[in-house]
């Protein structure tokens, strides 16, 4: 043991809330009505993405819970909960705390989803890829491993396959609601 045992479990804890939050997105986007035409979505494949999404905040828990067990740079919950307090790369963990708080407002409203409005279920679950974003960023920015080639290409990958898959599912929409009015004015 060296003494940085903290300091790895925050780095591994917040690589792989970064692989489950990316995994969960790009589930949420295959899931998605419109991408295939029709609902695709039977109950155990959208059981999967509420996993994902439900590990994804286990992880970052463990990830800023290893930050404040860890003694290389002091955090509390100020430096961890208020974006640019930390006199340490205030910037790029701004990021993070933005898309932590992203990530529970996603998760609250999925977990409240049948109590309220359908529009602000998809408004706030929108936010995902600005929960996405700012997980990238703040990997790339604070990370220490954001110079490791391996987890440069993971992001990268990550990072690439959202961003197809995104493009996807926007075109998909604009061809259904083409689809629809075509529809809807030969009635």
């Amino acid at each position: 043991m060296d003494g940085h045992e903290w300091w790895y479990l925050a780095r591994a804890t917040g690589i792989v809330a970064f692989a489950l939050m990316s995994a969960s997105v790009m589930w949420g986007l295959l899931l998605s009505p419109r991408l295939f035409g029709r609902s695709v979505a039977g109950s155990w494949l959208l059981d999967i993405h509420r996993y994902l999404g439900g590990l994804t905040v286990l992880f970052t828990a463990a990830h800023l819970a290893a930050l404040v067990g860890d003694s290389t740079v002091q955090f509390g919950p100020r430096e961890l909960l208020v974006p640019m307090a930390s006199p340490w790369r205030p910037g790029a963990l701004a990021w993070g705390i933005v898309a932590f708080y992203a990530l529970l407002a996603v998760q609250a409203t999925s977990m409240l989803m049948h109590r309220i409005p359908r529009r602000v279920w998809r408004a706030v679950h929108t936010t995902s890829f600005v929960m996405f974003l700012g997980a990238a960023v703040h990997g790339a920015l604070a990370g220490s491993d954001a110079a490791n080639p391996f987890y440069g290409w993971f992001a990268t990958v990550m990072l690439w396959l959202v961003m197809f898959l995104t493009v996807v599912r926007l075109l998909a929409t604009r061809r259904g609601a083409r689809a629809a009015s075509a529809s809807g004015a030969a009635a």
